[in-house]
């Protein structure tokens, strides 16, 4: 079924479908000026939204799923990096027995890999540590003086960092031509397919400064998510504070270990990392930002 103004294409159970033409017009979104603009866009330096997506777009390319399987075991769904071509995918992270792997979710052997799984919830990306697109030396042409490198510091450092500040750097371009911040687009929808209709809004709530309010308004009118998902009732879980710098690895594969120690037993569950879990928007949030 086609939803909202933008005619995104959606699943019976209102969850984005991975087409093509889903990725064209979450590009045409996060590229709209006409609803979207000046201080709503978010901070940047000048010239980050000429070409670039939304400030909750890094915050929403950041962050991460977790299903249950079949067997009970969990599996960790994010957007990779491959260095051999220095492009993003979606990818899904397994443990099996005592070791874990990690395949494209578009791959033959990923879509076998979510054969019966059941979302149950999701993951904070990371603003602090290391990147996923490790040994990148980016020219400070490529993303409008941002470079990826800048960003890839050490677990346990205070500085701006992680994967939502490697998607800061990547969707400050994200025309056709761009092939990286294509790769990343392509990869969210992707991913966001795989987690259902109340992964977007979830995790646009985590802030309730940078513009995120009106702009998560904007995916709802866009279709990109729906009403029923911005006004989930729920109330995010902080991280345990011996699995933060697990995370801040941006490793799928321990990632994958961290999250399988935490409390997956309601029927969805966010975890945000200390640092901004205060700055959730509650449902009386959402609601008010969805009338204004």
């Amino acid at each position: 079924m086609e939803r909202g103004s933008y005619e995104f294409e959606a699943g019976d159970s209102g969850g984005l479908l991975n087409t093509a033409s889903n990725v064209e017009l979450l590009r045409e979104l996060w590229l709209d000026r006409e609803e979207i603009s000046g201080d709503n866009l978010g901070p940047g330096d000048p010239g980050d939204f000429d070409h670039g997506a939304w400030h909750v777009a890094c915050h929403l390319a950041g962050a991460c799923g977790v299903q249950r399987r079949p067997d009970g075991s969990l599996a960790w769904l994010q957007i990779s990096h491959d260095g051999r071509e220095d492009l993003y995918f979606a990818s899904i992270t397994v443990l099996e027995g005592a070791n874990t792997r990690t395949v494209p979710l578009d791959s033959a052997e990923g879509r076998m890999l979510q054969m019966g799984n059941r979302v149950v919830g999701f993951v904070e990306g990371t603003s602090v540590g290391r990147i996923s697109a490790r040994f990148t030396k980016d020219p400070p042409t490529l993303f409008n003086l941002w470079r990826r490198q800048d960003f890839d510091l050490p677990p346990g450092s205070p500085q701006d960092g992680g994967r939502v500040w490697e998607h800061w750097c990547t969707l400050r371009d994200i025309r056709p031509e761009h092939r990286i911040g294509t790769s990343a687009l392509t990869a969210y929808v992707s991913l966001t397919a795989a987690l259902g209709d109340y992964f977007v809004p979830t995790v646009a709530r985590g802030r309730r400064e940078y513009g995120h309010p009106v702009q998560l308004r904007e995916m709802v009118v866009a279709g990109l998510t729906s009403q029923q998902a911005a006004l989930w009732d729920g109330t995010p879980k902080a991280i345990p504070a011996n699995c933060e710098a697990v995370f801040e690895d941006a490793d799928p594969a321990t990632s994958l270990k961290a999250a399988s120690s935490f409390d997956w037993s309601d029927k969805l569950s966010y975890y945000m990392f200390t640092r901004k879990i205060t700055g959730w928007s509650k449902v009386a949030d959402v609601q008010r930002d969805l009338k204004a």
